[in-house]
C-alpha cells in the first residue's frame, strides 16, 4: 500500500497541539481548556448512554434561571462541566445556562492568559425520555481583566470568541470545533477513548431545499416568517426539526438548509440564548461559509450583549437559504 495515500490518524488532542504550533506566542493554556471540555463530553456521553439504566431521566421538579423545568441530566451535565473546568488553571470564569450568576474560579492575579467558558450543558435534554439526540454547546472568550466584575468580562460580542464548538450525543459522540480558522469534526472512538478527526475544513453547502423550525408556533411567528414558510412549501422544501438545536444545526452544517428560531408572542425577543447558543453556533456556521443573522442585515456575532442570559431570534445556515428568509422578512417575494 502506498503510505502517501493512507490518511493520517489525527486525534482531537494532536489537532489542538498542531493548531497551537501556528501561534508562537501561545502558552498552551487554551489547549488545557479544550482538553477539559473533551473530557467532560466523554463523561456526559457515558451518562447519556446509561440514563435509563441509572434512572436519571425526567425532571428534578425545579426550574433553572431561564424558567425552564430542569431535567436530571441537565443538573448532572452542568456539574460535570463545572468540576472539570474548575480544575484547569487557565479558566477564570465559567457561566452556564443553568446558573443565574457566573462562577469566578480565579481572580485577576497571575501572569498567564485566562479564559471565560460559557456553555449550555445539555441542549434538548427533554429528548432523552424518548432516546432522542442531545448535545453540549460551548463558547470560549479571553478574560477581560479590565472589566468591572465577572458579568462585565463575559459581555463581549460573538466576534471576540476565541473558540466555539458543540458535542452531539447520538448514534456516535461527535465533537465539532472551530478555533477561528475553519471547522473540524471529530468522532469519539470508545475503543481507545480518543476523539478521531473525521472531517477537516468543513464547508456548508450554499443551498439546500430544507428548513428547520418549530412549526407548532407558526401562528405566532411574525408575518415575514409565515410568508417564507408559504414560499418554501410551494417550492417543495422539506421540514426537519429534531427539538434539539445541536441536532438541527449539525444536520444543516453537513447537508445544508436553514435553521430558524423566530420571535413569538410568548417570546418576543426570541427564545435562544445569545451567549450560550446563538454565538457559538453562529461562529461555527460562519467559519464553514454560512450565514447567521438575527434580523435583516444584523449579524448575530456583532450583537453587543447587555446580559449573560440575553435572548435573541436566530436564522442560520446555507448562505443562499438564509438570504431567502431575510428577503421575506423585508417584503413579500413572489
Amino acid at each position: 500500500m502506498n503510505s502517501s495515500s493512507t490518511p493520517s490518524i489525527v486525534t482531537l488532542q494532536s489537532h489542538i497541539l498542531e493548531q497551537q504550533s501556528h501561534f508562537p506566542e501561545a502558552s498552551g493554556t487554551l489547549s488545557w481548556v479544550l482538553s477539559a471540555l473533551s473530557i467532560s463530553a466523554k463523561v456526559i456521553a457515558d451518562k447519556v448512554r446509561h440514563a435509563r439504566l441509572e434512572n436519571v431521566l425526567g425532571s428534578v421538579g425545579s426550574e433553572n434561571v431561564q424558567g425552564e423545568v430542569q431535567q436530571k441530566l441537565d443538573v448532572i451535565a452542568n456539574e460535570v462541566l463545572l468540576r472539570t473546568l474548575g480544575g484547569r488553571e487557565g479558566v477564570a470564569i465559567v457561566a452556564s445556562e443553568e446558573n443565574e450568576e457566573p462562577v469566578i474560579l480565579r481572580d485577576n492575579k497571575g501572569g498567564d492568559r485566562r479564559y471565560c467558558v460559557l456553555f449550555d450543558p445539555l441542549d434538548g435534554s427533554s429528548n432523552l425520555d424518548v432516546c432522542g439526540g442531545v448535545g453540549t454547546i460551548f463558547s470560549i472568550l479571553a478574560h477581560d481583566r479590565r472589566a468591572d466584575g465577572a458579568q462585565a468580562s463575559l459581555l463581549q460580542p460573538g466576534v471576540r470568541q476565541v473558540a466555539a464548538g458543540y458535542v452531539l450525543y447520538g448514534s456516535s459522540t461527535v465533537f465539532v470545533l472551530t478555533l477561528g480558522k475553519g471547522v473540524d469534526m471529530f468522532v469519539l472512538d470508545p475503543g481507545i477513548g480518543a476523539y478521531m478527526r473525521v472531517e477537516q475544513g468543513l464547508r456548508i453547502p450554499t443551498q439546500c431545499k430544507s428548513y428547520s423550525v418549530n412549526e407548532g408556533n407558526r401562528k405566532s411567528f411574525p408575518t415575514g416568517f409565515q410568508r417564507y414558510l408559504d414560499w418554501a412549501q410551494e417550492r417543495d422544501y422539506s421540514s426537519r426539526y429534531a427539538g434539539a438545536m445541536v441536532g438541527d444545526v449539525h444536520r444543516i452544517l453537513l447537508k445544508g438548509g436553514v435553521f430558524m428560531y423566530p420571535p413569538t408572542r410568548k417570546a418576543p425577543n426570541g427564545k435562544l440564548r445569545l451567549m450560550y447558543e446563538a454565538n457559538p453556533m453562529s461562529m461555527i456556521i460562519e467559519q464553514a461559509g454560512g450565514k447567521a443573522l438575527c434580523a435583516p442585515g444584523e449579524r448575530v456575532l456583532e450583537v453587543r450583549p447587555t446580559d449573560i442570559h440575553q435572548r435573541t431570534p436566530l436564522v442560520l445556515g446555507s448562505a443562499e437559504e438564509v438570504d431567502h428568509v431575510m428577503r421575506h422578512l423585508v417584503e413579500p417575494v413572489r
